[in-house]
């Protein structure tokens, strides 16, 4: 079986090494350095289906990278370029695929590493830690791989192992457009949740009914200029049904903005507002959400 690093050991990445221990694949967590000379029991990983599994997997760090053969990138956005620039020694023939939310990393990763095989996906499954060393897989989803240069046009062939180990994986030559469609639905939902500190679900109440068609249109908006064909209906019947296929969810940005820690803000709603400018179209109630968010986000308030 081969050998998987994931770079990012948050929830999903942790979910993600549980899904791929299972089918006998090794699996390397590469660990911040405030891990360095700590213990590192094996995780437990609550299942769909509510059961415990110990999950096993080795600790590597930063000068370790020269070990690595395919590498899973799970951070937060706003980590990745300074996660990858850190690692020493990663071989150039590495492909690195980068599994995060919003959009604006893939350019700079281009750059940094110009001659690895880069790919980008989306994922819809979930994940939340229960505590340190336990993990709750909290729901099964799609995931899409693509290309984002020239050498991960070969590596197609990855997906069918992630395809085993997470239930659905599959190559898109269009890869862009996948991505653009998850940034839209975490546009509108999870600015939202965060803002008013709610379940997903919520935010079909009546209460919010108001704001949040105010938000579809205007992410609509952008969303068609970016050359996106759906119509404003199947948007929003899209975005309905991932609100109530996650009604008991909490959305990562709430989450991180509970938790005390920085939010992707910059990388979903700041990306929207950044193509509502460079396009002319007024985003006020994107704006205005932005601004609340980076308010109460530390280190920017």
């Amino acid at each position: 079986m081969s050998d998987w690093g994931i770079l990012g050991a948050g929830a999903l990445g942790c979910v993600f090494a549980g899904l791929l221990r299972q089918q006998g694949h090794q699996v390397s967590l590469l660990l911040s350095e405030r891990h360095r000379g700590h213990l590192h029991p094996g995780m437990d990983m609550i299942t769909l289906g509510g059961h415990h599994e110990l999950i096993h997997t080795r600790p590597l760090f930063a000068e370790q990278a020269g070990r690595l053969s395919r590498l899973l990138v799970t951070t937060k956005a706003y980590q990745v370029v300074d996660a990858l620039r850190g690692l020493r020694g990663l071989p150039t023939d590495c492909p690195v695929i980068l599994l995060h939310n919003g959009m604006g990393v893939t350019d700079a990763v281009r750059e940094l590493l110009p001659h690895n095989p880069i790919l980008v996906g989306v994922t819809s499954h979930g994940a939340m830690k229960e505590s340190q060393w336990q993990i709750r897989h909290t729901g099964k989803g799609e995931t899409w791989i693509g290309p984002a240069n020239q050498a991960a046009r070969n590596y197609q062939h990855l997906c069918q192992p992630l395809a085993t180990a997470f239930g659905h994986a599959q190559w898109s030559e269009n890869i862009d457009a996948l991505q653009r469609q998850k940034l839209a639905i975490n546009a509108v939902i999870n600015p939202l949740t965060a803002r008013y500190d709610v379940h997903n679900g919520d935010l079909l109440e009546p209460r919010y009914l108001d704001v949040l068609e105010q938000l579809i249109e205007e992410v609509h908006q952008v969303m068609r200029c970016l050359g996106d064909t759906e119509t404003l209906e199947q948007f929003r019947r899209r975005l309905h049904r991932v609100m109530e296929l996650t009604a008991t969810n909490y959305s990562s940005m709430h989450q991180d903005l509970a938790h005390g820690r920085p939010t992707e803000i910059d990388y979903i709603t700041g990306y929207i507002l950044g193509q509502a400018r460079q396009h002319q179209l007024p985003a006020p109630v994107c704006r205005q959400l932005y601004q609340e968010i980076i308010k109460r986000s530390p280190g920017k308030g």
